[in-house]
């Protein structure tokens, strides 16, 4: 027995040592699905303590590894994995994201919640969305991507783009509060997109309300990119490619101008032009290929105490209008520094801008309507004339048609701005929970707008279009806003489930600008681009403005399941009366996480929240000084006979002008499936949007000059429905992702103040948009067309209450007389469209194969009309102008068509009506993008940690029924929202790109 029990231990034993000479050493990379290094990810051999963490680019090394063993590999937010080693010495693992695990961080304001105790409504936007179309401006980048967000382009490259969310509050400014690292600036032209890490858009009161004056119309906050503990890495982005219109309108060439002159307006134009035999396209001439140039470069890192990121990027866009376009040169420094209890940190970006505008509005028309009207045989250039440019020269021709080419080549046009933004910030741990919070923002800017024209004569016959000077602007402005914020912060959880956090707030906003305006001539030379005497105008404005809030919020949530959230602020500002300086905001927010519920377990349901709130908020960006009494200093005096200038009052005072409120009211649901692959959330909203300020009459007793005074008496209900629908995949070699968001908003005036409407967008002496108790906001008011006049009996069938006019002829068009008085006048105007959306929507679609990656991104608008000016210029025929080539088929006795009326017609036939509407529907293939990352170890070893080249398209398709250029129309005046007035087309654009890591 002793025998075979001393050879069975040493069998075991040699069992034992065969067993430890079958261990080895292994090594390995984790990363994130994007192939990303995920640094500090656990690395432990199966059932032992054996383990280790990946470094800094994902790298591990691991001995005494059982061949046949299995590593168990982990990392907070990702789903676990358990390797077989199977003899294998060296291994790659890919992450997949926990969807159920990874708690996202949702920035809000004054602070950041985690998503699942979010009541409110928030949209967020990645940086890899926002990256995926290269703009000028980051706020175009959102168009699209979240519902209840319009974004509609207002312009050439360099100008602010319209946004709005979820619809219209009020009869004045629309926009949204921008926050950038916790800093409220005007806009987002000087913020580079590659720095931006999130943009999170709050829509509901619940998170807006916080922000008390300035929340009512919806938040946008901007997170930009942070360094991270690591290795210090080092980033290259860029692209290069080129955009361009080939939308044209289908215009007369000079055979078709020629015959058209003679047969509609009995003129033969004679002169030397006429008979050249040119054929100028003068939409060719100005538009044409411009290019686009994107370099940005930055470095990140840190260490447990400190952070740091560093970025500097150059971008330009040569514009589809020649002499158009925008540089942009940016610098951004982020940093953060930890000592102990307290850290210090400081975000700051430098813009350098440089824009060459489109300078639409010369003499009242835009350029397209200049090279619309112009004759097609005269030449661009004529070295004989002053200026070397040519315009119209026959008596015959519409003399009020510029040569656009000189309009845009002669002399310059240059916008420049500087801009630094930035903070400083301190942040204490008190107590363990509670921290304190003080911070400094600055958003200072400088502008300068120059224009310089020199003398010029486009008609050496007869000097239609002539200036015998050189014309200076020079415009100059500054302004600087400083942002003192302190607050308490208190996090705690008592027994395991009940969280709270407690936030009180008071912040100082100061803010002051002055600008100074100068123009003036030179009858000498056109050599000096310099202000003199002669002629000159000078004038100089300034503003200070100051806001005093304080802020108290409290958020409660049981074991995440039942979320309570409660703000209440008050603001004092200098832009109101002394009786209604200060006012109060609230919100109330409610929700339930019913996925978290016993009963749910074992479901395939992974998210299912019910959320609700209701709040007030404010809107003060107004004019500044409203509330108060101003005098005019030109007034005639009219004494012995003879007029004496003297100043008396202009306006009334208004002490009790206050805040425009709104009354915001969200109810939303939240669901997912099988670990959120498909996702869903569903919101309803109601604003009702009080005091709004209107321009009330005053009675003429008063001897007032001004004629009006500014009350809080409107009131605008908007409401509407959010959708937004996801799947993601990310499991195997193909991985792919669809997400759509729908999103719809109808508003009414409820309250005009005993106003009986509002108008604007005038036309050609006529007002085009209308505000009116009972409907939509800004929509268009004019006749309703019905066909045209046949013949005379026609034209007496409607005349009947006016059978002796002789103005309206057959040819003309046919208006109802809706209110069948048996005439046609202003008295028969109806509702003839609204260019406020229906339906807006956005669907971006995402797949990505082994080292492929493809990007294709839809977005639209249904249910909303524009006014089309350009029909009125191509088909209008109130005189000889170039025209489109469908006045070719207009009505004549021979040929009696139902659509074109006869040339030079009835005046009333000009009048507004919707002649002039079209469907503005469109869906746009916004991006297409395809890239291939080549792999760490192509280049031998791993130089990089990532190597993507790609290229992309935006504006490829565009489908349409809308005859324009362009259907995207917009622009910051509410009042010409919808209107078309030759507006700067969105162009197509084609680009190659290159993205490297260190």
């Amino acid at each position: 027995m002793t025998k075979l029990k001393m050879t069975f231990i040493a069998f075991i034993a040699m069992l034992g040592q065969l067993a430890h000479s079958q261990t080895s050493t292994i090594s390995g990379v984790v990363s994130d699905e994007t192939g990303t290094p995920l640094p500090g990810s656990s690395v432990v051999v199966t059932g032992t303590t054996n383990g280790t963490q990946t470094d800094f680019d994902g790298n591990f090394t691991l001995s005494n590894v059982p061949s046949n063993g299995t590593l168990s590999i982990s990392y907070i937010g990702y789903v676990s994995q358990q390797i077989s080693i199977n003899g294998l010495s060296s291994i790659t693992v890919s992450m997949e994201i926990d969807a159920q695990a990874l708690d996202e961080v949702v920035v809000v304001g004054y602070g950041a919640q985690s998503r699942a105790a979010v009541t409110g409504a928030i949209s967020s936007v990645k940086s890899e969305d926002l990256n995926a179309v290269p703009v000028a401006n980051a706020t175009e980048a959102l168009q699209g991507r979240a519902a209840g967000i319009s974004v509609v382009n207002t312009g050439a490259p360099g100008s602010e783009p319209s946004i709005t969310i979820r619809g219209l509050g009020t009869f004045g400014n629309n926009s949204p509060l921008f926050v950038v690292d916790g800093i409220i600036v005007g806009n987002l032209s000087g913020i580079n997109q590659n720095d931006i890490e999130t943009i999170n858009v709050l829509k509901d009161a619940s998170t807006t309300a916080v922000y008390g004056a300035q929340g009512s119309n919806g938040v946008i906050i901007v997170t930009t990119k942070k360094g991270k503990s690591g290795k210090t890495q080092l980033s290259f982005n860029a692209h290069t490619g080129f955009q361009q219109n080939n939308q044209r309108y289908d215009v007369l060439n000079t055979e078709q101008y020629l015959q058209y002159a003679n047969d509609a307006w009995g003129i033969v134009p004679n002169t030397p032009s006429s008979t050249s035999g040119l054929n100028t396209n003068w939409q060719d001439e100005i538009y044409t290929t411009g290019l686009i140039r994107s370099y940005d470069m930055a470095a990140s890192g840190g260490s447990e105490t400190s952070n740091f990121r560093i970025s500097g990027g150059y971008f330009e866009r040569e514009g589809i209008i020649i002499e158009t376009g925008f540089q942009r040169y940016s610098f951004r420094a982020n940093s953060d520094f930890t000592f102990g209890k307290l850290k210090l940190g400081q975000n700051m970006s430098i813009n350098f801008n440089k824009q060459n505008p489109d300078p639409t509005g010369i003499g009242d028309r835009s350029l397209l309507e200049h090279a619309i009207k112009a004759a097609p045989y005269l030449s661009v250039y004529n070295s004989n004339n002053l200026g070397g440019f040519q315009g119209p020269n026959s008596a015959g021709d519409g003399q009020d048609a510029e040569n656009p080419v000189r309009i845009l080549k002669h002399g310059n046009a240059v916008n420049n701005t500087f801009a630094l933004v930035g903070n400083i910030f301190a942040e204490y741990d008190i107590i363990e929970g509670l921290k304190f919070k003080s911070q400094v923002g600055l958003d200072y800017y400088k502008g300068t707008s120059d224009r310089f024209i020199p003398s010029y004569n486009d008609d050496s016959l007869g000097g239609t279009h002539q200036q015998a000077f050189a014309s200076i602007t020079k415009n100059n402005s500054a302004g600087q806003t400083i942002i003192f914020t302190n607050s308490l912060t208190y996090n705690t959880t008592f027994g395991d489930a009940h969280n709270f956090e407690a936030l009180l707030l008071s912040e100082k906003f100061e803010s002051q600008g002055t600008s100074l305006n100068a123009n003036s001539r030179n009858s000498v030379s056109d050599e000096i681009d310099e202000l003199s005497n002669e002629d000159s105008s000078l004038q100089s404005t300034s503003f200070e403005y100051n806001r005093l809030g304080f802020l108290g919020r409290l958020n409660y949530n049981y074991d995440d399941k039942y979320i309570a959230a409660v703000s209440l602020r008050r603001d004092a500002s200098a832009k109101f009366g002394a009786n209604n300086r200060w006012g109060w905001f609230s919100s109330y927010a409610l929700g339930w996480n019913i996925a978290k519920e016993n009963f749910m377990e074992n479901t395939n349901v992974s998210t299912l929240k019910l959320r609700g709130s209701l709040g007030y908020s404010g809107n003060d960006r107004i004019d500044n000084y409203l509330y108060s009494a101003t005098l005019v200093n030109n007034f005639l005096y009219p004494i012995a006979g003879s007029n004496a200038v003297g100043t008396t009052a202009f306006g009334l005072e208004n002490p009790d002008l206050k805040w425009e409120e709104t009354r915001q009211l969200n109810v939303g649901v939240d669901l997912g499936f099988a670990n959120d692959k498909f996702t869903a959330a569903l919101e309803y909203y109601e604003n009702r949007s009080d005091d709004l300020l209107i321009r009330v009459p005053t009675s003429t007793s008063l001897g007032i000059n001004e004629g009006s005074q500014v009350r809080n008496v409107g009131s605008v209900e908007t409401t509407g429905f959010e959708l937004s629908l996801g799947f993601n995949d990310f499991e195997g070699d193909f991985k792919w992702s669809a997400n759509l968001n729908l999103s719809t908003s109808s508003n009414e005036a409820l309250s005009l103040g005993g106003v009986d409407e509002l108008v604007g967008g005038n036309f050609e002496n006529q007002n085009i948009t209308r505000v009116v108790k009972g409907e939509s906001l800004f929509h268009f008011f004019g006749l309703v067309t019905d066909g045209i006049y046949q013949n005379q009996a026609e034209v007496d069938a409607v005349f009947t209450a006016n059978p002796d006019q002789t103005t309206v002829q057959p040819g003309d068009i046919r208006f109802k007389d809706l209110n069948n008085d048996g005439d046609i006048t202003s008295e028969d105007r109806a509702i003839i469209g609204d260019p406020l959306p229906d339906l807006t929507y956005g669907l971006n679609l995402s797949a990505d194969y082994k080292n492929w990656d493809f990007n294709m991104f839809w977005t639209g608008i249904y249910g909303r009309d524009l006014y089309n000016t350009n029909i009125y210029d191509l088909e209008g025929m109130p005189r000889l102008f170039n025209s489109g080539v469908s006045v070719l088929d207009r009505w004549t006795p021979t040929n009696p068509s139902t659509t074109i009326p006869r040339a030079g017609g009835a005046p009333q036939n000009l009048q507004l009506s919707d002649r002039f509407v079209e469907d503005g529907s469109f869906s746009r293939l916004k991006n297409l993008t395809i890239g291939y990352t080549i792999p760490s170890n192509a280049f031998g070893s791993e130089l990089f940690s990532k190597f993507r080249i790609y290229v992309s398209g935006q504006n490829l398709i565009t489908i349409t029924d809308y005859s324009g250029l362009d259907p995207e129309v917009g622009n910051g005046d509410l009042f010409e929202y919808g209107i078309d007035r030759g507006a700067y087309p969105q162009p197509k654009t084609y680009l190659i790109g290159l993205q490297v890591s260190f």
